[in-house]
């Protein structure tokens, strides 16, 4: 975009267009996101010299400024450390605070209307694991040029025609991490790092369909902890004000830029979504004394204390406590994975049940595929929704857990379906007070498989998705 004069902000809607190619309405994104107490908030990422005004029936009122044009400081890329570059955001991010559902008929920004929240959303979509992988340390380069290899986009597209009340994205957003190879036609002419035009391409831009479909509600995964991503995922996507050592900018303030409290969206009918940050946790596990371990204990201790707020909960968080994920062996043979250890051992440590007795589900991602788990044992259903873009896991699970097989001590697994190496997005939609309606959606937007919740216990019509 051209570059223009500051002009003063009451002139700004008018002379918008003359700063782009003339006849020409700029380029921006625009969406609302659900943060603590479910407050909405529209945020517009624009390259202009000033944020625009925020119109609400007809009355308009200034955006403030979340975060000016800036290029941080370089944080050296985990994946591929002499590759390496700082993360440009040549554009503001702008953002104003919402009136309550139901008190206003219509927002807009620069002519674009915005979604509006419900104060009891009836049909809610999950994604999450969008972006196109681009990983050097794992010679990962999936084909971000062909629509059929990255998808995202489409489904995007297929998720907005259902026609949600609220997205729910369940974390990882970017994965354009390094350069695409020289000669590899599938993702030649990529942008990478973590600067904006990465998270633009990965999300923003395949993802607009949906943005303007409904609100959401924003995950963190580990692809936005302050190593990767979290520069991009604090100033753009965290509904929460930005602070100065919570931005990821210096690695000297990561103890606080890679954690942060739970918050509770409420949902109607004494439901709450309680979204969590699990970005830093490790498959690996955590030990006592840990400052990961101390984190997480504080998470979960937080967690239950707002869990206690309603009578029904859904759980929101990238890493899955209890799910399963598979792979092979050098030999070929296959191994069943269990939830990410790290947050069983800190949960656990305080509640050996992992949960509050009072969610009723788990919606995470993390591992690319779809999933669902129902329990014997008092422990909440899990369902992963990590097949909306990012190159799939291939590795099949199998129809039944073999005995003894379980995601999490303690846990009796009752009922378990999958659908592996498939593209999608997961749809709920509410049937009572503690009963949902649970169908996995191909990247046309067929359905591929119905499940039921009730309360605590799922059921799939198929075991696998084929």
């Amino acid at each position: 975009m051209t570059t223009c004069r500051r002009w003063a902000p009451p002139l700004l809607t008018a002379m918008l267009a003359g700063c782009a190619t003339v006849g020409q309405a700029p380029a921006f994104s625009s969406f609302v996101v659900l943060g603590e107490h479910g407050a909405a908030v529209a945020r517009v990422l624009i390259d202009a010299p000033a944020c625009p005004d925020l119109v609400i029936d007809q009355r308009p009122q200034a955006m403030a400024v979340r975060a000016p044009a800036a290029t941080p400081a370089l944080r050296s890329t985990p994946s591929a450390p002499a590759d390496s570059k700082p993360a440009a955001f040549p554009l503001l991010t702008c953002e104003a605070p919402l009136p309550a559902a139901g008190s206003y008929a219509q927002a807009s920004v620069l002519g674009r209307v915005l979604p509006l929240p419900q104060a009891a959303p009836q049909r809610i979509v999950v994604i999450g694991d969008t972006g196109c992988r681009l990983q050097k340390n794992s010679n990962s380069y999936q084909a971000c040029n062909d629509s059929a290899a990255y998808p995202f986009a489409a489904i995007a597209a297929a998720a907005a025609a259902w026609r949600p009340d609220l997205v729910i994205h369940v974390g990882d957003y970017h994965y354009r991490e390094n350069a695409c190879p020289d000669g590899n036609a599938g993702c030649a002419g990529s942008p990478w790092g973590y600067g904006w035009d990465a998270w633009n391409a990965d999300f923003f831009a395949p993802g607009a369909a949906l943005l303007q479909a409904a609100p959401w509600v924003m995950a963190r995964g580990n692809h936005e902890n302050c190593l990767r991503g979290g520069q991009g995922y604090w100033r753009l996507l965290d509904p929460r004000p930005l602070l100065a050592g919570r931005d990821c900018n210096r690695a000297a303030d990561d103890a606080v830029g890679n954690y942060s409290d739970p918050y509770a969206v409420p949902i109607g009918q004494d439901t709450q979504l309680l979204v969590l940050d699990t970005a830093n946790t490790t498959w690996k596990g955590l030990k006592p004394g840990e400052l990961g371990y101390d984190k997480y204990r504080d998470l979960y201790r937080k967690l239950d204390a707002l869990a206690r707020q309603a009578p029904r909960n859904l759980g929101i968080d990238h890493h899955p406590l209890l799910g399963m994920g598979a792979d092979r062996k050098a030999d070929g043979a296959l191994v069943l994975l269990p939830g990410d250890a790290g947050l069983q051992q800190a949960f656990g440590s305080l509640n050996a049940q992992l949960l509050p007795a009072n969610i009723q589900a788990m919606l995470s991602g993390h591992v690319h595929l779809w999933e669902q788990v129902s329990f014997a044992s008092e422990h909440p259903s899990q369902f992963i929704s990590g097949f909306s873009g990012t190159a799939e896991d291939t590795v099949p699970l199998p129809e039944r857990l073999p005995d003894g097989v379980t995601p999490a001590p303690g846990a009796r697994v009752e009922q378990f379906s999958s659908w592996v190496d498939g593209f999608g997005f997961m749809t709920m939609e509410r049937l009572g007070a503690d009963q949902w309606l649970v169908q996995v959606h191909d990247q046309q937007g067929r359905v591929r498989n119905s499940c039921r919740l009730d309360g605590r216990r799922s059921r799939c019509e198929l075991a696998q998705v084929k």
